[in-house]
């Protein structure tokens, strides 16, 4: 397709209803999620000066369900003149105040987040909230974490590791994963190092998290570590790897060799899961960036760039003798849905019979049920609109892929339109379910409860407003398809 640009299109066209995004300037990494009192606390890496990365503070929103989001002022400032900009981290509820830095009263929030000097020197630091989250004071202590000698060392995410009644910190060191433990949040002592010999290392690891997930077939417990890679992604640029496996408060050993992606998509990045749910079943819920930095600092939104991503309970399912990490819609996402609209009454479906749905709506849910028997079908999903821009998604059950060609999709500068290819990983043979959610610059794909996902950006002239379902090869025995509209 012939690179496209639209100076005249407004930005506000692409506007996310769905997903959070900032007023304006830009916005990337999540940071420092913690849930308390009601409240998740989202904060975020933000430029309060320009629309493209730079000058790096700790934006912040909160919600009461994870749909309504409030922006908040700026809560950690950079400190240029200083250790340096606030670069990406996590935050945890200090409970019991083993920091000493609480007020007595209500615990201190600690975020735990990288300062990035002038000399581009990173080390890690911390700031302590006493106002539930409202703004954070650097410790005057700075840093906890002194430089080691390397040049990408960052991102530390912390957690309370309850066996051995301490803290536990996850960051990157280049294309490694350290872990360092504490008591007291501000005297780190070196653990140990992961991933020499693991996963993907096509670029600079980034953004690590470290949660148990209990798997409800087996009632089994896995440790799950997740790594963000740039570039290195298995469909260009950004993408997110996971490791399943054993965590004994110090050391980390991963019980697979493959390399193992969240999300197929080229927009889903940098995700962390929230603290502060333990007491609630220990829920894990994960939201990323949605973008690349293949493109990230060119998208035409021009006077706001960056959004988050729908968030996503963390789940463990077992998938032929393995385990494997799904990231399934969260269930508050179903309180979005408006008038319902059943798009395909169960019938059966042959080689070459399509069905169109009457007019989308600029922001959806769309699910289908699939089920087969004797031919593996090839099946084609297509959201199209007026001015012949399209995004395709082909199902192709035999050779267990799925892609989303967004070649033809509107915007295609920065190299943004191409070819996403993935992996399908089904819980029952002859079926298949499918949600995805479509927002004014998104889509995200949702594969048997969120085994496979495929997250993508895409900047149409127009909202898409046709969709269609063709059966390209085989036979579907059944197919069901229904759309809610979640415009709010």
């Amino acid at each position: 397709m012939t690179s496209l640009t639209i100076p005249s299109h407004p930005a506000k066209a692409w506007r996310p209803k769905l997903h959070y995004s900032a007023r304006a300037n830009w916005i990337n990494d999540p940071n420092g999620l913690f849930y308390k009192d009601g409240i998740y606390h989202l904060y975020y890496q933000m430029n309060p000066d320009d629309s493209v990365w730079g000058n790096m503070h700790w934006g912040h929103a909160i919600s009461p369900d994870l749909l309504h989001w409030e922006e908040l002022p700026i809560a950690l400032d950079a400190e240029p003149d200083g250790l340096g900009y606030a670069f990406s981290g996590g935050a945890v509820i200090d409970w019991n105040n083993t920091s000493g830095l609480g007020d007595g009263v209500n615990p201190p929030i600690i975020a735990t987040f990288t300062q990035h000097s002038k000399e581009a020197v990173q080390v890690q630091s911390i700031a302590y909230s006493t106002d539930g989250g409202q703004r954070f004071v650097t410790y005057a202590g700075n840093p906890v974490i002194a430089n080691p000698g390397i040049k990408d060392f960052r991102d530390p995410k912390v957690i309370w590791h309850a066996p051995t009644e301490s803290w536990v910190l996850a960051l990157v060191a280049g294309d490694r994963a350290q872990f360092y433990v504490s008591t007291n949040l501000r005297e780190w002592t070196f653990a140990s190092e992961f991933g020499a010999s693991n996963g993907a290392h096509g670029g600079v690891w980034e953004c690590p998290d470290l949660f148990p997930l209990t798997c409800a077939d087996t009632g089994e417990t896995r440790w799950i570590l997740t790594i963000s890679i740039n570039p290195g992604g298995p469909n260009g640029g950004s993408a997110m790897q996971y490791f399943v496996g054993q965590f004994d408060g110090l050391v980390f050993t991963a019980e697979h060799t493959d390399t193992r992606w969240l999300d197929f998509g080229t927009d889903f990045y940098a995700g962390i899961t929230w603290d502060g749910l333990q007491s609630s079943g220990d829920e894990r819920i994960m939201i990323a960036w949605m973008s690349n930095w293949q493109y990230a600092n060119k998208t035409p939104t021009e006077s706001w760039r960056g959004a988050m991503s729908l968030p996503r309970r963390m789940a463990l399912r077992e998938v032929a003798g393995q385990y494997r990490v799904a990231s399934e819609p969260h269930a508050n996402l179903i309180q979005a849905r408006q008038e319902k609209h059943e798009w395909v009454t169960p019938r059966r479906l042959i080689a070459g019979e399509a069905v169109s749905a009457g007019k989308l709506p600029a922001v959806a849910e769309i699910l289908l049920t699939l089920q087969w028997s004797a031919e593996t079908p090839v099946i084609e999903l297509q959201l199209g609109n007026l001015h012949g821009e399209a995004l395709t998604l082909v199902l192709d059950i035999g050779q267990g892929s799925m892609s989303l060609d967004r070649r033809q999709s509107g915007w295609d500068d920065e190299g943004f339109g191409r070819l996403i290819n993935a992996e399908l990983y089904s819980l029952e043979e002859g079926s298949a379910n499918l949600r995805l959610f479509l927002d004014h610059c998104s889509l995200e794909v949702f594969v048997n409860d969120g085994l496979s996902c495929i997250t993508s950006c895409c900047f149409p002239q127009a909202p898409y407003s046709q969709l269609q379902l063709q059966l390209r090869s085989g036979v579907l025995d059944s197919v069901a398809a229904h759309v809610f509209n979640l415009e709010h």
